[in-house]
């Protein structure tokens, strides 16, 4: 594994299936989503590897509560003393509480998902701060939660107006260009979700699949937001 460069502050993680993305601010590292369980010490290598020191990681933003974004993040969280935020709706099920909501599979969707279901499950994972639509987050020059529901009932983006940059979590998909995301909970709800985070026009768009936008994104998100 290795931490790919978006822009000079930005770096995304790839784990195969899914990815994570680390932001860097002058004395914090904040990363968005953990991957899957067992891949801590991937991670934290990576880190090392691009020359940043994994101890600087001050916070994990949870977008969601499925396994392929929190696997990890308690063991990376105990290692470096980070905190864990999550909104309030997704909270319980990932501290294990609460069931992990069932989809509304299309058709097409249910091989992709069953496949999905052979990998381990993310453990139960305390959640430090619950956040709420529109809180500030501490870092990115003013980073915000845009509660994003749909996916499931406490999905999450997280903007960075100043830097024009948005993480969707898996409401939107970037794989062969900008699309809806699968797996949704509430379709229709999690479609108001995405063109809603259209509107905000990013300049640089992480989805929690497929590769960073980076260019003509606001216009590819528009367009895909009203198809």
């Amino acid at each position: 594994m290795e931490l790919l460069p978006v822009t000079p502050r930005l770096h995304l993680l790839d784990f195969s299936i899914g990815q994570a993305y680390l932001w860097r601010d002058e004395e914090e590292l904040t990363l968005i989503d953990a991957g899957w369980t067992g891949t801590a010490a991937g991670t934290a290598a990576a880190i090392r590897a691009a020359g940043l020191d994994p101890g600087r990681l001050r916070r994990i933003v949870l977008t969601h509560c499925h396994r392929d974004h929190v696997g990890s993040a308690q063991e990376l969280a105990d290692r470096h003393g980070a905190e864990i935020l999550a909104h309030r709706l997704d909270a319980p099920v990932i501290r294990g509480e609460a069931p992990v909501p069932e989809p509304d599979l299309l058709d097409w969707e249910v091989p992709l998902f069953e496949n999905g279901l052979t990998v381990p499950d993310a453990p139960p994972t305390r959640v430090d701060r619950e956040v709420e639509d529109g809180e500030e987050l501490g870092f990115g020059d003013g980073a915000r939660v845009v509660h994003t529901p749909g996916h499931t009932p406490g999905s999450l983006a997280v903007h960075l107006p100043r830097h024009g940059v948005l993480f969707t979590g898996d409401t939107v998909a970037s794989v062969q260009g900008v699309t809806f995301g699968v797996f949704h909970v509430d379709r229709a709800l999690a479609l108001e979700s995405m063109r809603r985070l259209a509107k905000l026009a990013p300049s640089v768009l992480c989805c929690g699949h497929g590769a960073p936008v980076t260019a003509d994104t606001a216009a590819l998100f528009a367009a895909a937001a009203e198809r």
